[in-house]
């Protein structure tokens, strides 16, 4: 009958807590979804919106000789056909590095959505040029 009792009270103590920290959320908690706790980039987007500059100065669309894009407005990544996406490589296949996290923003900002099969090409280009090692962050000249 005694171990019925302690059985009975970590069940109910159990509960108690859940119900406590439910009511209370931690730091943690207080984070927003798509935001993460420690200032990082999420890694979500093409373009980090902490990173970009383009982001922090103004939500001017910079044009990248690629005008005819605006056409696919509204257009999901996945319904692109081949020769669509011929297109966007085109255009990507023509900047220089530190141009396509520019570019992928101008394309964000103007409400198209690149194609999927070229959308891991570009987060490894922006992810690349972030994480270089010859960036001279903290170099004293």
């Amino acid at each position: 009958m005694g171990l019925l009792y302690i059985f009975l009270s970590v069940v109910l103590l159990g509960a108690v807590c859940y119900a406590w920290s439910r009511r209370h959320p931690t730091e943690n908690d207080a984070a927003p979804e798509n935001e993460p706790a420690d200032g990082e980039c999420c890694g979500r987007h093409i373009v980090c919106e902490k990173e970009s500059l383009l982001a922090a100065a103004s939500r001017e669309i910079v044009y990248y000789d690629d005008e005819e894009l605006d056409r696919y407005k509204g257009k999901t990544a996945d319904s692109y056909t081949p020769e669509e996406t011929a297109e966007f490589e085109e255009v990507f296949y023509t900047l220089a590095g530190n141009e396509v996290a520019g570019w992928a923003r101008s394309l964000q900002l103007r409400g198209v959505e690149l194609p999927t099969a070229l959308k891991e090409e570009v987060l490894l280009v922006v992810s690349e040029r972030r994480n270089r090692p010859d960036k001279k962050e903290n170099s004293k000249p």
